[in-house]
C-alpha cells in the first residue's frame, strides 16, 4: 500500500508555472536550425569511466572544437557540435534521418542565439516539451533537468545569459524504465526530442507568475494570482478585460498572492461550442504586463447529467493523438495543423467535444479548441500497468498533473482532467489514482475529473450485461469506458444491439472509446473482413446502436480520428507501423465509417 503520508501531501507544482502556462507575453522564439548528435553510451552525461567529468562535460561545453582543432591539429575530438548534422525543432528525432526511426536513448542539440539582457529584467527558457528527459545547459552552465514528455517547463538564467551570442545545449533523453509515466510499452509513438517550441521569456523583475480567471459556478468572474520578484509582497495588480468594461484592483498579501471575486457583467457573453466567445483579458502589475484570451463558462455534473452552462449537454466527439496529418508525422503541432485536426471534427464530424489522448497535449492545441468551440479531455500518460506501488512513481505523476492543469487552467474548452487509461483494477491502483482525483480538485474546483476505465461483463439469462462499477468511480465526476465488442471479442455485430448496460451510480457516462481498424482503400464485398472499411462502418453503425440504448450515456469519443503511428503493430499488410483504427488514413483520406458517425451525430446531437 502507498505510504499514507506521501498520499495526502501537496500535489508539488511547476517552479515558474504561468511562463510554463504559456500566457501571451512577447517572447524569443529558438525554433529553427539546432545541431544535434546521437550519445548511445551516455557518455555525455556519465563522463569517460563512467565518472570523469572531463569527457563527458565537453559534450555541452562552449569550446569551439573547430577552431581548438586548427590551434592544435594533435588534440584530440571525438564530437563536434558545431560541425554535427542539423534538424528544425521542434520536431521529433524520429524524422531528423531514416536511421534515427527507433532510437531510443540520449540526443544532444544546441544551438547558439543573440540576446541582450537588461538591468532590472529577468530571463527564463522555457520548454513546451521535451520528451521524455530533459537536461539544459546555457554557456556551458547548468539550469536545470525535468522529467516528463508532455508537459511545459520552465528555468531562470538571469544572470547566465550574455549580451551578445549565447549557446544552449540539451540533453534528450527518451528512454523509460516501468517506473515511468508512461512505462516503456505503449500503443503509440512516444516521439522522442524537443517536440514543442523553445523560447526565452523575459520580465521585468516583479512579474506575474501564475494567473487563473474563470467564471465560477455561483456566476462571479474570479482571479487568482501570484507575483514573483523583491516587490511581490503587497504589490499592486489591475485586472482588465475591456469588452465588459471591467476593472478591478488589489494588492498581493505578504505571500505576493491576490484573489478577487466578482459579479459576471450582464453584458458577459458565455463560451460554447455553438458560440466559442473569447476576451482579451490582462493583469498588470508595475511594469509587468500579463495578457491572454480567455472564455467564460461553467460545467457541472447534476445526476447523471452533464451541464454546460447551466443546460444539459451530450459530448459528440472523437479523441486524437497529437499527431499532424502526413505520411511522416514529426509531432510538430503549428496552429494550421492544429486548425485542421480540429475542423475535422468540428465541421467534418458535427462534432462538439474532442479526447486529447493519452497526454497533455500541445498548447497550441487547446488554444484552437477554444477558438474553434470545442470541449476538450485532457489526460496524464497513466496508462495501463503503471508502476502504482512505486512512491516516486506517484510523486512524478501528481508533478505531471500540477504542470497540466496549472499550464491550461485558462483555456476554456477544457471541462474534464482524466487520471487514467485502462488501468487494472488493485488496492495500490485505486489508492494512486484516488490521490490524482483529489489533485485535481484541488488545483481546479471549476472543471470535471474522470478516467477512461475497463467494464465489467457477465451473462444473466442468456444477456451480456455490462456494469460500470469500477472501484475509482466514487472520486470521479463522470464514469468514462473503452469498450471494443466485437472487434477484441468474439461478438458478433448483430449482438451489439442486445447489451445491456447497467451502473450502481448515478453519474454520467462516456463511451471514451470504441472502435474498429480499417486500411484506407481496402474493400470487402462481404462486410465480414476486419480492416476493410465496410468493417468498420458496419462496426461503428452496430455500436451506435448499442450506445444509442444506454440510458445514463451522455457522451463519446470514439476511437480516433486518423491513423496514427504505432511500432508494435506490425501487421505487413494493414499495419506497417500505424495503428488503423482512425475513420481517416495518416494523410486525411476519409474512411466509410467517418461519414457513419457524422451523420449519427448530426441526427442524435445536433
Amino acid at each position: 500500500m502507498l505510504a499514507p503520508a506521501l498520499v495526502e501531501a501537496q500535489p508539488v507544482a511547476p517552479v515558474h508555472p504561468v511562463l510554463a502556462s504559456g500566457d501571451l507575453r512577447t517572447n524569443l522564439d529558438l525554433s529553427g536550425q539546432w545541431h544535434y548528435s546521437i550519445d548511445p553510451y551516455r557518455d555525455g552525461m556519465a563522463g569517460f569511466h563512467g565518472g570523469d567529468p572531463g569527457l563527458g562535460h565537453r559534450r555541452y561545453d562552449t569550446t569551439d572544437v573547430a577552431a581548438a582543432m586548427r590551434d592544435d591539429p594533435a588534440a584530440l575530438y571525438e564530437y563536434d557540435m558545431t560541425r554535427a548534422p542539423t534538424a528544425t525543432l521542434p520536431s521529433s528525432w524520429l524524422t531528423h534521418d531514416a536511421t534515427m526511426r527507433h532510437y531510443r536513448g540520449l540526443v544532444w542539440y544546441q544551438r547558439s542565439f543573440t540576446a541582450d539582457p537588461r538591468p532590472g529584467e529577468r530571463q527564463f527558457l522555457r520548454f513546451g516539451a521535451v520528451n521524455y528527459r530533459a537536461h539544459v545547459y546555457l554557456n556551458g552552465k547548468s539550469v536545470g533537468a525535468h522529467e516528463g514528455g508532455f508537459t511545459t517547463f520552465a528555468f531562470e538564467v538571469t544572470g547566465l545569459l550574455k549580451p551578445g551570442a549565447n549557446q544552449i545545449t540539451v540533453g534528450v533523453d527518451s528512454d523509460r524504465s516501468d517506473t515511468d509515466l508512461p512505462p516503456p510499452v505503449t500503443d503509440w509513438e512516444t516521439y522522442g526530442g524537443i517536440t514543442r517550441a523553445v523560447t526565452l521569456v523575459t520580465t521585468p523583475a516583479t512579474y506575474v507568475d501564475d494567473a487563473w480567471v474563470r467564471l465560477t459556478r455561483d456566476g462571479r468572474i474570479a482571479v487568482d494570482a501570484v507575483l514573483d520578484g523583491k516587490g511581490a509582497a503587497g504589490g499592486a495588480l489591475t485586472l482588465a478585460i475591456p469588452a465588459l468594461g471591467l476593472t478591478l484592483d488589489g494588492k498581493a498579501d505578504a505571500a505576493g498572492h491576490w484573489t478577487a471575486r466578482v459579479p459576471a457583467p450582464v453584458a458577459l457573453e458565455r463560451w460554447s461550442p455553438d458560440t466559442p466567445r473569447l476576451y482579451d483579458v490582462t493583469i498588470t502589475a508595475g511594469a509587468d504586463v500579463w495578457k491572454d484570451r480567455i472564455g467564460f463558462r461553467t460545467i457541472a455534473v447534476e445526476g447523471d447529467q452533464i451541464l454546460l452552462n447551466g443546460k444539459p449537454v451530450f459530448l459528440a466527439g472523437i479523441a486524437l493523438h497529437e499527431e499532424e496529418f502526413g505520411a511522416n508525422p514529426t509531432r510538430a503541432i503549428t496552429p494550421q495543423a492544429a486548425r485542421a485536426l480540429l475542423t475535422e471534427v468540428k465541421q467534418g464530424l458535427h462534432g462538439n467535444y474532442v479526447r486529447l489522448a493519452h497526454y497533455p497535449h500541445s498548447e497550441v492545441m487547446t488554444r484552437m479548441a477554444d477558438e474553434l468551440g470545442l470541449l476538450v479531455w485532457s489526460e496524464i500518460p497513466i496508462y495501463w500497468r503503471v508502476a502504482f506501488d512505486n512512491p516516486q512513481t506517484l510523486a512524478t505523476a501528481r508533478h505531471m498533473l500540477a504542470e497540466e492543469i496549472l499550464r491550461d487552467r485558462n483555456r476554456t474548452a477544457i471541462a474534464i482532467w482524466s487520471v487514467g487509461n485502462e488501468t487494472p483494477v488493485s488496492a495500490a491502483r485505486n489508492a494512486f489514482l484516488s490521490t490524482l482525483a483529489k489533485d485535481a480538485h484541488a488545483l481546479d474546483d471549476t472543471r470535471l475529473v474522470s478516467a477512461a476505465l475497463l467494464v465489467g461483463r457477465k451473462q444473466e439469462g442468456g444477456a451480456s450485461v455490462f456494469t460500470v462499477d469500477d472501484p475509482l468511480i466514487p472520486a470521479l465526476d463522470v464514469m468514462a469506458v473503452n469498450a471494443y465488442n466485437g472487434w477484441y471479442t468474439p461478438d458478433k455485430l448483430s449482438d451489439l444491439a442486445s447489451f445491456v448496460w447497467r451502473s450502481p451510480y448515478e453519474k454520467p457516462l462516456i463511451l471514451s472509446e470504441f472502435g474498429a481498424g480499417a486500411l484506407a482503400g481496402e474493400h470487402d464485398a462481404t462486410r465480414a473482413h476486419k480492416f476493410s472499411e465496410e468493417f468498420q462502418a458496419d462496426y461503428y453503425r452496430a455500436t451506435l446502436d448499442m450506445a444509442s440504448r444506454i440510458p445514463f450515456l451522455r457522451g463519446m469519443s470514439p476511437w480516433v480520428l486518423k491513423d496514427f503511428r504505432s511500432p508494435r503493430r506490425q501487421h505487413p499488410v494493414y499495419q506497417q507501423g500505424w495503428n488503423r483504427k482512425g475513420l481517416e488514413s495518416e494523410t486525411g483520406a476519409r474512411k466509410q465509417a467517418f461519414d457513419v458517425l457524422a451523420d449519427y451525430y448530426a441526427q442524435h446531437h445536433p
